[in-house]
């Protein structure tokens, strides 16, 4: 049990923040997959449109301490080669 004030306030605060973060890191996981299904199916234009979708929301996943940034660029480096290897 919390024996300081900033203490109780982190009890308060850690459930909501784990539910947001989940949120988040889930979205970005639909975006990737979705990428990742496009860059399958060898349809350029509709790679293009979902790495183009996926690509913010993975740098915001970083800018919001979700995920670390040198994991988003590799990512998004290695969806950018697959892409260029399909053209």
């Amino acid at each position: 049990m919390a024996h300081h004030k900033s203490a109780e306030k982190r009890i308060r605060q850690t459930p909501r923040r784990t539910l947001r973060n989940k949120a988040r890191v889930s979205e970005i996981k639909t975006e990737v997959k979705k990428a990742e299904t496009a860059l399958a199916s060898g349809d350029k234009v509709a790679a293009a449109a979902a790495l183009k979708a996926a690509q913010p929301a993975m740098q915001r996943g970083v800018s919001k301490g979700v995920m670390h940034r040198n994991t988003v660029a590799r990512k998004i480096s290695r969806l950018t080669k697959r892409l260029k290897a399909l053209g």
